[in-house]
């Protein structure tokens, strides 16, 4: 059975930072891709960043330059390091793999930007 399980959320200061971790379990989490998503109040969820198993990379414009994605297969986690966080940043923040033509989902992490 696959598990998504993030933490590392919180209520943050704008220009502040985050870690977040998502670990993973029930995959051979060394040959996944791993992505984050986010979902604010109102809104579609949204992509974030991914990592492939080889190490590529992406990000959503929106976050290029203030958020990396990392991954520790010996831990089969993958974390979002955000920085310089804005109050647009303020959503529930998703992990998210593929086992074939399935996504599994986490429960989810709120960030809350705020002053």
């Amino acid at each position: 059975q696959v598990q998504l399980v993030e933490s590392g959320g919180g209520l943050v200061q704008p220009g502040g930072s985050l870690r977040l971790s998502c670990a993973a379990s029930g995959i051979i989490f060394s040959v996944k891709p791993m992505a984050w998503y986010r979902q604010a109040p109102g809104k579609q969820r949204e992509f974030v960043a991914r990592i492939t198993n080889y190490g590529s990379l992406n990000y959503a414009d929106s976050v290029k330059g203030r958020f990396t994605i990392s991954r520790d297969n010996a831990k089969s986690t993958v974390y979002l390091r955000m920085t310089n966080l804005i109050p647009e940043d303020t959503a529930v923040y998703y992990c998210n793999t593929q086992q074939g033509p399935i996504d599994y989902w986490g429960q989810g992490t709120q960030v809350t930007v705020s002053s």
